[in-house]
């Protein structure tokens, strides 16, 4: 990921917060239209905390670019927990589709397919460290 692809995102995820919390709804609105799979992993689930959760993740994910060992240690502790959610490989490349058809929604005009392949580069870093992660074991118990 080039500096300039990081300031890409850093830019647009300031202009996506202030209606951060629409975008997390239609991202899991799409994601649920295109996986219906992934509907079940939430049965039990409380919509609005799990909202604030995805939306805390990708800020500090977009915020730890230029610290990727405390972002990378955050992103595999994420990925052994979603073993125990029951996340498969499919459902990662359905999220990163939500992902970036939710932030081009929100965007507008400022979805640019410079900002598209940015954003796509941030979503494969993170979806491969978790898939990684997941790939080599279950939770660490606390």
């Amino acid at each position: 990921m080039t500096p300039e692809q990081k300031q890409l995102v850093r830019e647009t995820w300031k202009q996506v917060a202030p209606a951060a919390e629409d975008t997390a709804d239609l991202l899991y609105c799409r994601l649920f239209d295109i996986d219906p799979s992934v509907r079940e992993l939430f049965h039990a689930t409380d919509m609005f905390a799990q909202r604030k959760k995805l939306l805390q993740t990708l800020g500090f994910a977009v915020s730890s670019l230029d610290n990727l060992d405390v972002l990378m240690s955050m992103l595999q502790d994420l990925g052994r927990r979603h073993v125990g959610y029951g996340v498969t490989v499919k459902q990662y490349e359905s999220v990163g589709v939500a992902l970036l058809w939710a932030l081009e929604r929100s965007l507008g005009p400022g979805w640019t397919p410079t900002v598209a392949e940015a954003w796509a580069e941030v979503y494969t870093l993170l979806s491969r460290v978790m898939r990684s992660a997941a790939a080599d074991g279950a939770p660490r118990s606390a």
